[in-house]
């Protein structure tokens, strides 16, 4: 399997920008397709985005759709996740995962079988 490490969260003022990454380690994930789902506290875990492994089909929830963009670069084995216009319901622990290979990309976190250990995005208002 391949190991997910997700990095760039933080605190930010509401209207603020943030760019999450998640960069594969192991082997690469080209031919995965990868989503970002988020969690907050007391809720379950909600999609976000998703990219396919060739990153010509994005998938966006309708929560974040006009306000991020999921893209990825598989020569640095790394997917994208740029967050802007951010409120504070965007606050949670946000993770991504790889999907089996060649699968297309969905909302549907049983499609995903690698998770990285998240990172945090709070927003103050």
């Amino acid at each position: 399997q391949v190991q997910l490490v997700e990095s760039g969260g933080g605190l930010v003022q509401a209207g603020g920008s943030l760019r999450l990454s998640c960069a594969a380690s192991g082997r690469t994930f080209s031919v995965n397709p990868v989503g970002w789902f988020r969690q907050a506290p007391g809720k379950d875990r909600e999609f976000v985005a998703a990219v396919s492994w060739s990153g010509s089909s994005t998938l966006y929830a309708d929560s974040v759709k006009g306000r991020c963009t999921i893209s990825r670069d598989n020569a640095k084995n790394t997917v994208y996740l740029q967050m802007d216009d951010l409120k504070p319901e965007d606050t949670a622990v946000y993770s991504c995962g790889a999907g089996r290979t060649y699968y297309p990309a969905t909302a549907y976190p049983g499609n995903y079988n690698s998770w990285g250990q998240g990172t945090q995005v709070t927003v103050s208002s």
